[in-house]
């Protein structure tokens, strides 16, 4: 049989794009599993400290009610402290959707170590549960049994623990939302696989749940004691009467719009749910769940002195990166003097002098903030390094003034910071350099 040249060819191609997008397919998925592993691994671990802390704390704080109600009753305190809630373990975590969706495309691609480190990551969610579970009845025990005795002190922080343990959980949890690129490429690609949709559909922890479509019809037993939507309507309809109903369901309407009022009153608090009772004036520091990483704010600006028209002279450009507190920044940076030459007919790049910068900023009101630091600049041209070993020819620069965070339309300036500062050792220097500064920056 004669074949065809150009039907081999074609034939040879589509084998290679195919296998070409099978290597590639087979390479998304492994960037999966290995950035799924990592990040289990990576949150289970920083999980297992907070919680081990979280009981320290709580061991702590009862060591010291215990002393301190021995001194003022004695018999009370075997009797308060060996009794109260413990730590129950072996009961299911709340329903995680990402966590979820981990757990059912590794199975799916028969990912076992992966599966190992994300069921361990599942089992410490299931332990934190349970911690904030007895966190919250740990305390309403104790404020039962000591409220009377002078305990407030304690109980508040026992109360202040709650809280902060409580929003850390959620923010590890917030951590499987934020998905990196190669997961976003590497779930879009089993979307787009029929067999997987069924497999989610028959095998994911919500299926277990909930009788979803297309997954195994529930049990008998799991719907056992449970009323069918028909007859609660049967059920309703015989207690309102036929011309309630319309009444009823606005009531219901109403009720479930204050409710969510009531929710995003607690979240604009900063409470991570309704069953943190918040301290008296205790106002949650928002920084204290984040990393040393993700508390870091790097920065950029740039200040222009011009000659005698438009054209400038000199730009200091300055980078910076800041440790944020609550209402405070500070950090260090560094600048870099360029010069442009004399004007715009005259364009000459040169090196007029770099910086290293030390800053602090103070939240004032709104987006006011009061800015302040203290520099070192090397103020002349130069062609080597080598010069600026001479520290008798930087001069110093102290800086107070104000600084307002401009709301920008845009997503690369839409943190743009204008500053306006007082240098008031400008007066020392020889030449006496400008005593007010304006600088144009940007925080990311």
């Amino acid at each position: 049989m004669r074949i065809n040249p150009r039907a081999l060819c074609s034939i040879i191609f589509i084998c290679l794009c195919q296998l070409a997008f099978s290597q590639d397919s087979l390479r998304i998925v492994n960037n999966y599993v290995n950035e799924v592993s990592r990040k289990a691994a990576g949150i289970e671990s920083k999980l297992d400290k907070r919680t081990e802390k979280a009981l320290h704390i709580l061991e702590k704080i009862e060591s010291r009610m215990k002393r301190k109600l021995s001194r003022i009753d004695s018999v009370k305190v075997k009797e308060i402290f060996s009794n109260g809630p413990k730590i129950t373990k072996g009961e299911l975590p709340k329903y995680i959707p990402s966590l979820d969706t981990m757990t059912s495309a590794l199975k799916f691609l028969n990912q076992n170590p992966a599966l190992d480190k994300v069921n361990q990551l599942q089992s410490q969610f299931a332990n934190a549960e349970q911690v904030q579970k007895l966190l919250k009845e740990r305390r309403d025990y104790l404020k039962s049994q000591l409220a009377n005795l002078g305990f407030a002190k304690e109980l508040k922080r026992l109360n202040k623990e709650l809280y902060y343990y409580s929003a850390q959980v959620n923010a590890y949890k917030s951590l499987l939302k934020d998905k990196k690129k190669r997961e976003k490429k590497a779930l879009e690609l089993l979307s787009k696989n029929k067999h997987f949709k069924e497999f989610m559909r028959k095998n994911s922890q919500l299926a277990s749940m909930f009788r979803l479509p297309g997954s195994e019809p529930a049990t008998q037993a799991s719907l056992a004691g449970l009323q069918t939507r028909a007859q609660v309507n049967t059920l309703i309809q015989q207690q309102v009467g036929p011309g309630g109903m319309q009444q009823f369901r606005q009531n219901i309407q109403d009720a479930q719009a204050q409710i969510q009022q009531l929710k995003n009153k607690i979240l604009s608090s900063g409470a991570s749910s309704s069953d943190d009772i918040m301290p008296e004036g205790f106002r949650p520091k928002n920084q204290k769940t984040k990393s040393f990483w993700q508390r870091l704010e790097y920065g950029t600006n740039v200040q222009t002195t011009k000659s005698n028209g438009w054209f400038p002279v000199t730009s200091d450009v300055g980078l910076s990166v800041g440790y944020k507190l609550d209402k405070s920044i500070f950090g260090i940076g560094a600048s870099y003097k360029l010069g442009w030459g004399k004007d715009i007919r005259s364009i000459n790049i040169t090196h007029q002098g770099v910086g290293v910068r030390s800053f602090v900023d103070i939240k004032l009101k709104g987006s006011f903030w009061i800015s302040g630091g203290f520099e070192m600049n090397y103020r002349a041209s130069f062609n080597s390094i080598d010069v600026l070993k001479e520290l008798n020819a930087w001069q110093q620069s102290g800086l107070i003034g104000m600084s307002k965070t401009v709301s920008i339309k845009s997503k690369v300036f839409k943190k743009t910071k204008l500053m306006l500062l007082w240098d008031f050792l400008s007066y020392q220097q020889v030449p006496m350099t400008q005593s007010l500064v304006f600088r144009v920056g940007y925080n990311f």
